[in-house]
């Protein structure tokens, strides 16, 4: 098998273990090693991943987080132009929900080399564990934190026919998957928890489900995966089936909330569609 050497100059981008150490690549061994510059984005955790790995950091290492790296890019953009820049975080793939958009961006503007080793990555470990239908999917980084803004974007995904997956806490998760529930109807999503760490766990189940089990408390990194919804019709497209719970003596408020929950509509808007329809 060919070993791949470092890249002389440029910018390096390496995926590092979730939890697992068994999981870093010979490719990130190597880069570790021979690096001119890595940039971490915690000094710390990197010199002892190196260290669990058997590895002598020989370059220097700077670190690299969300409220520097705008200020460091000057820096190893120049490095860069003449030597090898590593770039690692905590855990998993740079840029994906961690630093490193800065950078790559402005080595791509200043053509300057960009490369990356491949590894580790909790957004693909949870779409592959996740045994829904993922063949198309879309990635929301953290989920907002703020209420308004939570609901907001849970209300996009109505009519989101791809898979979605996203970070959340587990101090917010249970509100999240309770909100979703209450806005996303009973799709199945899936729970995945500390992967590939000594307690990985990943529980599958609706929305509804879900927001019950974690009401419990779960502990560790947190990340989600919901299957996708269907085309969410017009209130005017299920007026019939609103009708015909009325004439087999169904109330028409509880025809509306049943006809709306099963297809993703607000009871409210429906009911309103209902009244004018038969106004008219």
């Amino acid at each position: 098998m060919e070993t791949v050497s470092l890249p002389p100059r440029g910018i390096i981008l390496a995926a590092t273990p979730l939890g697992n150490i068994g999981d870093a690549s010979p490719r990130l061994v190597h880069a570790l090693e021979h690096a001119d510059v890595v940039a971490a984005e915690d000094t710390r955790r990197t010199r002892n991943l190196a260290n669990s790995l058997g590895v002598e950091i020989r370059g220097r290492i700077v670190s690299n987080f969300d409220h520097n790296e705008d200020k460091r890019v000057a820096e190893l953009i120049d490095v860069a132009r003449n030597s090898s820049v590593l770039v690692v975080t905590d855990a998993g793939m740079p840029l994906v929900s961690d630093p490193g958009h800065s950078l790559v961006a402005a080595a791509h503007d200043a053509q300057i080399p960009v490369t990356c080793l491949p590894g580790p990555s909790a957004v693909t470990t949870a779409l592959a564990l996740s045994g829904l239908g993922v063949g198309r999917f879309i990635f929301d980084g953290f989920a907002p934190r703020k209420p308004g803004a939570r609901k907001a974007w849970l209300e996009s995904l109505r009519n989101e026919s791809r898979a979605v997956c996203f970070f959340e806490s587990p101090h917010r998760i249970a509100t999240t998957l309770a909100e979703a529930a209450e806005i996303l109807g009973d799709r199945q999503a899936a729970v995945c928890r500390e992967l590939t760490k000594t307690y990985e766990e990943v529980k599958r189940g609706t929305l509804a489900e879900l927001a019950v089990w974690v009401e419990e408390g779960v502990r560790g990194e947190i990340t989600v995966v919901i299957d996708g919804g269907h085309e969410t019709p017009e209130p005017e497209d299920v007026l019939d089936l609103v009708q015909q719970r009325v004439d087999d003596g169904m109330r028409p408020k509880d025809a509306v909330k049943e006809v709306a929950k099963a297809a993703g509509l607000k009871a409210g808007e429906l009911y309103d569609a209902f009244i004018a329809a038969r106004s008219s």
